[in-house]
């Protein structure tokens, strides 16, 4: 009898296990929905029915790092010292994205220039090259930099400067081509057609944005719903940027409780390592005041009296490097002195053409710099002064303005459940 009972026992653990095991592989989901719609009972994919294919997820993009979304402060925590009242603190919440783990560097920039110099217009090639003469100073002898910067070896992982906003844009349209072109590879061997797209060598794009098209178009076919067209990159917008450089979510210990507030991407309100075997060493390059680039010789504070290589510096909590310091970067907004207090308070983001119109301020008469040519870009670089480096601080230049301290990265949006 004794027997008899463990034997029931476990015969019906058997069941339970096995039923258990059936109805986790019925629930369907965003990669797996199943064979049959479990609204209409229909089966996908017949000879009538609705395509709804299996496939494995690919990769995020070469690079990007995956920031998942939350609320936090925007907005500027150390005291206005400039007195434009354009950052005042806020809370906002972003979605889940990913954004590039360092900024585009000079080599990152040339593959770029090699690639359209091929496919695209002498005058579109020219238009992308970027302005070396940033380096150029009636007052400094720079001009070693600006020959040398952009193509020598020795600057390859150095970040690239000189490129304006306008610039920065087209690169992410061509970088989603080029990428797309590895993902539809991936997507070949996971059992789609073997019918591939590319770029043709004699092609002659005018702008990036037809070379875009180009990249997507005839004989592939690929649409959205195979899960093969890779999401655009883009530049972060300043939220997103923000949110990503503070890293608050090394700041939580338990039930979204958080320890402390940061005014870097790094606790604490110094410059330096606080602890162990680099104590004492600086966590980003800033100008540390009038005349001071680096420090001394032999105990250089950071390392560098202008840019220095991706990667130099440690990475904050989110894994990104540079962050604060090196070089600013461009985002994707239109600048504002209201964007704080305007836009929404989810994904905030404020385009040009809508509410506070650039009619409303009297450029044409020199009264206002703001018109909808403005964009903004953070994070502080080798120029600055420690209070830009701070992510909720705010400067803005015009779209097709270059400079030696303005570089960017690529950002991209989270598609479905990243567990």
């Amino acid at each position: 009898m004794h027997k008899m009972g463990i034997r029931s026992i476990a015969l019906i653990l058997i069941v339970l296990l096995a039923a258990t095991s059936c109805s986790k592989k019925k629930r369907p989901t965003s990669l797996k929905p199943g064979k049959t719609s479990s609204k209409t009972g229909l089966a996908y994919n017949g000879k009538d029915g609705y395509q709804v294919k299996q496939y494995k997820a690919l990769p995020a993009g070469p690079d990007l790092v995956y920031i998942e979304g939350g609320r936090f402060t925007m907005g500027s925590l150390e005291e206005d010292v400039m007195n434009r009242r354009d950052n005042p603190k806020r809370t906002v919440s972003i979605q889940s994205f990913y954004m590039d783990q360092t900024e585009v560097a000079n080599v990152h920039y040339l593959e770029y220039l090699n690639a359209i110099q091929k496919d695209s217009s002498e005058e579109f090639y020219s238009k992308a090259l970027p302005d070396t003469a940033v380096w150029y100073n009636e007052l400094s002898f720079n001009d070693s930099y600006v020959t040398m910067y952009l193509r020598h070896p020795g600057f390859r992982l150095y970040p690239v400067v000189g490129v304006s906003w306008v610039q920065a844009n087209d690169y992410c349209a061509w970088r989603t081509a080029a990428v797309s072109i590895a993902n539809n590879a991936a997507g070949t061997k996971a059992g789609q057609p073997k019918k591939g797209f590319s770029i043709g060598k004699k092609k002659k794009a005018a702008t990036a944005a037809e070379a875009e098209s180009v990249a997507s178009a005839e004989p592939a076919k690929l649409t959205i719903e195979s899960g093969y067209v890779m999401p655009p990159y883009r530049l972060p917008t300043e939220a997103e940027f923000e949110y990503a450089a503070i890293a608050m979510i090394g700041t939580q210990y338990a039930d979204e409780n958080q320890s402390n507030q940061r005014i870097y991407p790094w606790d604490g309100s110094t410059m330096r390592q606080p602890r162990g075997r680099k104590q004492g060493t600086m966590l980003a390059n800033f100008k540390r005041g009038p005349g001071d680039y680096a420090g001394i010789a032999g105990k250089s504070n950071d390392g560098a009296i202008i840019t220095q290589e991706i990667r130099s510096y440690p990475p904050n909590d989110n894994g990104l490097y540079d962050m604060a310091g090196n070089v600013s970067e461009w985002v994707y907004d239109v600048y504002r002195p209201l964007s704080n207090n305007d836009v929404n308070d989810l994904n905030a983001f404020r385009r040009d053409g809508y509410q506070d119109e650039a009619k409303n301020y009297d450029a044409k008469n020199g009264n206002s710099l703001v018109n909808d040519n403005l964009r903004v870009y953070k994070g502080g670089s080798w120029s600055d002064v420690a209070y830009w480096l701070s992510p909720g601080t705010r400067r803005y230049m015009d779209q097709d303005s270059a400079t030696a301290s303005v570089g960017f990265r690529c950002a991209m949006i989270a598609t479905g459940s990243h567990k």
